[in-house]
């Protein structure tokens, strides 16, 4: 959703239960309960929506298709509580996603990308030297708001550089560098199980807090490799 969509995540409650809107203006687009151990995706499919389903409906699981036979038609459509608890039901809940709204995140360009050895864009850092004080300026208040309040006045001149933050703390190697040496690659890029958790330590599990598509855009993409770039 993050990469390819951009919208404002919104907290709010399902009954009892947390749940997370992702927003577009005041139009949901989909909203996600969460439970402790798995995921509810609720939809609601409106007129032009539901016609669009019913001409690809025999592509959907059975369960989608028996739940949406299943529900009633109300003045705002059908509204489809899916449980995710496998690959299958993931995937068919992308393709209902992709017929109540297409992609619409806007790439960056590669073409003045800087990157860590982990993947990270080091140009979209707040740590890095080579960009603005302004440019920084901005992304403190997204920072602030995915990560919490903190001090981002730590500077770095690119990784595996002199003045890289790594060297500068005591020669202490951040964890996805520790794990390239140990496995005696030159990158991230070059191990099999890339990307990882390891490389991308800035990514952010769905959390029942808001953050608008901005936040997004610049607190949480830049450390997630290959999540909205264009050539």
């Amino acid at each position: 959703m993050r990469g390819n969509y951009r919208l404002d995540e919104v907290a709010g409650m399902y009954y009892n239960i947390p749940c997370v809107r992702f927003r577009q203006g005041k139009k949901t687009i989909v909203s996600i309960n969460l439970h402790e151990d798995y995921y509810d995706f609720q939809i609601v499919l409106g007129r032009v929506e539901r016609e669009k389903f019913e001409v690809v409906k025999h592509e959907f699981p059975l369960e989608i298709q028996e739940l949406y036979d299943r529900e009633p038609t109300r003045h705002d459509g059908k509204w489809l509580l899916i449980r995710v608890a496998d690959l299958k039901t993931l995937e068919a809940v992308k393709k209902l996603i992709l017929i109540k709204k297409k992609p619409n995140r806007k790439p960056f360009s590669k073409e003045n990308a800087l990157y860590g050895k982990c993947g990270h864009r080091c140009d979209l850092c707040v740590h890095y030297t080579g960009i603005s004080e302004e440019f920084r300026q901005m992304l403190i208040p997204h920072l602030n708001a995915v990560y919490g309040v903190s001090f981002w006045d730590m500077r770095c001149t690119g990784c595996d550089t002199v003045n890289c933050h790594c060297y500068q703390d005591g020669g202490q190697l951040c964890e996805p560098l520790k794990c390239i040496q140990e496995k005696q690659l030159d990158t991230c890029f070059s191990c099999a199980s890339y990307p990882c958790k390891q490389a991308t330590v800035g990514y952010r599990q769905l959390e029942h807090k808001s953050i608008t598509a901005d936040d997004v855009t610049w607190a949480i993409l830049p450390y997630v490799p290959n999540q909205y770039e264009q050539p």
